[in-house]
């Protein structure tokens, strides 16, 4: 678990003080954002991205390409990729941005010149070995001093022959996408097989598909753990980017804790994005759930019911539904996300500890957190720059008097000005 950074004036998080009644308009899906760029940074001919998210992460995926060679403007709400020759001799800040470390390296293996990537300190124990070491299997020479993690440098030839390759997914499912959306331009295409435990977050891996065919990237998928993309031109094509579901959680959260009221706006009634889980859970636990004619509709209970949840596929909702579990009036169990250990930080320890420290009787197992009910009280909620951890601890907040997170600001992360925003739509002055 990172070790959280004290901040002088955390955070106040606003209390809803009765049944909130809203309607919010959320910025576009960070995975989808980055998927696009890159595959647009790929294509023959230059592509828009309609309501793409501005985040930290997205413009360092931005910057990593331009880079490289492609031409990414992004001054206006519609950004705008021209792709150009791929070039390295330049350095990649990945932040903390596992998509960035992970989609690009093999982008750089297609440019000719060595590119140099590094990160925050956190992001050298995140990891990639498992992309780096598939990548010298189709043939890329890349230097990481044998730590299979932050820093390493990719030795661009211009080509990457491609073939087929064994790899252990089990981390994460980026290892499968990274290697997917540069695979077109190689020579051999490439052929992923995963050998393992289950690929968590598979949905995301379904994403990356879906991009690829839009893009007119012939892909099989049609046996388990193993994707083929056959070599050939990247489409040049628009994207629409859909509202981040993910991102939802904490707004969602609001009327489940408050027994009260919200609608996203433009809720896709088909999506690949893993937040649409959410949609399940909150019914679950107790939520009227269903569509109006802005989008989705949550109506919350008199008081949540307690879940018990494989989580695997959607990991990264963990923090919300924690959060949520820790609220509810019977025992949850949340389990199968052993993964989130190796994300921003050690999530399942973070929550335990974090949620413990405001009274929840919530014990850490070693793939989730298993709730008893309890009397939560105010105090510190860290962070851990972690944005997911922030949204746990605004749901709590809302919730709960005087909880005071930690580095909101970490929230910027996915959504910018998410402090500003959550304070305006429960009526508390901007931090």
């Amino acid at each position: 678990m990172t070790t959280p950074v004290p901040v002088q004036d955390p955070w106040p998080a606003p209390r809803a003080a009765r049944p909130v009644d809203l309607t919010v308009s959320l910025p576009g899906s960070k995975s989808l954002t980055n998927r696009a760029l890159v595959l647009a940074a790929l294509a023959d001919g230059p592509g828009t991205l309609r309501g793409a998210l501005r985040s930290r992460d997205t413009l360092l995926m931005a910057a990593a390409l331009d880079a490289l060679g492609a031409e990414v403007d992004t001054s206006g709400d519609d950004w705008v990729v021209t792709p150009g020759p791929l070039h390295g001799g330049g350095a990649v800040d990945c932040g903390l941005a596992g998509t960035v470390m992970r989609f690009v390296p093999p982008v750089a293996a297609l440019a000719t010149g060595s590119t140099t990537f590094d990160g925050d300190p956190h992001m050298r124990v995140r990891p990639v070995g498992e992309v780096l070491t598939a990548l010298r299997g189709l043939g890329v020479d890349l230097d990481d001093e044998g730590r299979g993690a932050l820093p390493f440098t990719v030795h661009g030839a211009g080509r990457v022959r491609g073939g087929k390759v064994l790899l252990d997914a089990s981390g994460s499912s980026q290892f499968v996408s990274a290697l997917l959306l540069a695979a077109a331009r190689f020579d051999e295409g490439v052929v992923v097989v995963h050998e393992g435990k289950p690929v968590p977050s598979l949905p995301h891996v379904d994403m990356t598909v879906a991009a690829l065919r839009h893009h007119g990237v012939e892909v099989d998928d049609s046996d388990a753990d193993r994707w083929e993309v056959r070599p050939g031109p990247v489409r040049a094509a628009d994207h629409e980017i859909e509202p981040d579901l993910s991102n939802a959680a904490p707004f969602l959260a609001l009327a489940a804790v408050s027994g009260g009221r919200v609608v996203v706006r433009g809720w896709p009634r088909a999506t690949t994005q893993a937040g649409d889980v959410l949609r399940e859970v909150l019914s679950l636990m107790g939520c009227e759930v269903g569509w109006v004619e802005e989008g989705l509709e949550v109506v919350g209970p008199e008081r949540l019911v307690g879940v018990d949840l494989d989580l695997h596929d959607v990991g990264e909702l963990t923090p919300a539904v924690a959060a949520l579990c820790a609220l509810a009036g019977s025992p949850s169990r949340l389990h199968g996300v052993a993964h989130i250990r190796a994300h921003e930080t050690d999530r399942i320890a973070a929550l335990a500890t974090e949620l413990s420290a405001l009274g929840a009787n919530v014990t850490e197992q070693p793939d989730g957190l298993a709730f008893v009910p309890a009397p939560l009280h105010g105090g510190v909620f860290r962070t851990y720059a972690d944005h997911r951890m922030a949204h746990a601890g605004v749901i709590l907040g809302a919730a709960v008097d005087g909880v005071l997170v930690e580095d909101v600001a970490t929230t910027g992360k996915t959504f910018p000005d998410f402090a500003a925003t959550w304070a305006g739509l429960l009526g508390a002055a901007p931090w």
